[in-house]
């Protein structure tokens, strides 16, 4: 089983709020469709989610967020959500939409419930889930991101590997120079922040990648502008990107 998270900077374009990337997608589902393995499919809120939770000042911690905000936020991930979908149908492909409050309680994945997952994805359907605002309990939401989705799932999943789509060929040692870092084992390199993007941006990312590859399975960050690297990562053939060396 492949994991694999569709960042939202590659699905949306985050200089203009609300704003899917619609050519991108079709052309990402037509690379899944290339994959002949179970996957499961994550994605981020780009332009939709991320813009409102800015605005209303919603973050990761559990706080009681104005609920208005919480409204407007789940409702722009599930617009996002359609649009994936519906692009994944016209390609042929089978996604099953699951948000995260099937398998999460509070801030916690649900083992039972996340174990099915893999049993969906080796039926021959696609589950397609995202972050989103989610209920903490005591009037208490969240932000739970697309990124932090991945590292429940994989914890549990152990799929073969994960995947994260990016708007960038991977990770750099210098960011003018784009000097790309082809392999990391543990060294967590330093990079600058979007200040729009509440769930931390590529620092998340490379955190929640640094933790997956510590429990032993190899993390690949792609250009997801370019989708046959996704499946030349699956395919273990010439692989261009960074990856994280599972130990």
């Amino acid at each position: 089983m492949i994991l694999i998270k569709l960042g939202g900077s590659i699905i949306t374009n985050k200089e203009k709020p609300l704003s899917a990337r619609r050519k991108t997608i079709d052309n990402l589902a037509k690379s899944l469709k290339k994959i002949q393995e179970p996957i499961v499919i994550v994605h981020g809120g780009g332009s939709y989610g991320h813009y409102w939770s800015v605005k209303y000042d919603m973050h990761t911690k559990e706080r009681k967020y104005d609920l208005r905000g919480v409204a407007i936020v789940k409702n722009s991930m599930i617009e996002l959500n359609k649009i994936i979908l519906d692009s994944f149908l016209k390609n042929k492909l089978n996604p099953y939409c699951l948000p995260p409050t099937d398998f999460m309680t509070g801030n916690k994945p649900i083992t039972k419930k996340v174990k099915e997952i893999e049993k969906i994805s080796k039926s021959g359907l696609i589950p397609v889930t995202f972050g989103d605002a989610l209920w903490y309990g005591q009037n208490k939401t969240f932000i739970l991101s697309g990124d932090k989705i991945m590292t429940h799932l994989a914890k549990i999943l152990k799929p073969k590997l994960c995947i994260f789509a990016l708007n960038e060929d991977g990770v750099y040692s210098d960011l003018k120079s784009k000097k790309l870092i082809h392999e990391l084992k543990g060294e967590r390199p330093s990079i600058s922040e979007n200040k729009m993007d509440v769930t931390g941006g590529m620092t998340r990312k490379i955190e929640e990648a640094s933790k997956i590859s510590k429990m032993g399975m190899n993390v690949f960050f792609v250009n997801g502008n370019k989708p046959e690297r996704i499946v030349k990562a699956v395919k273990n053939r010439k692989f261009e990107g960074t990856v994280f060396r599972g130990k």
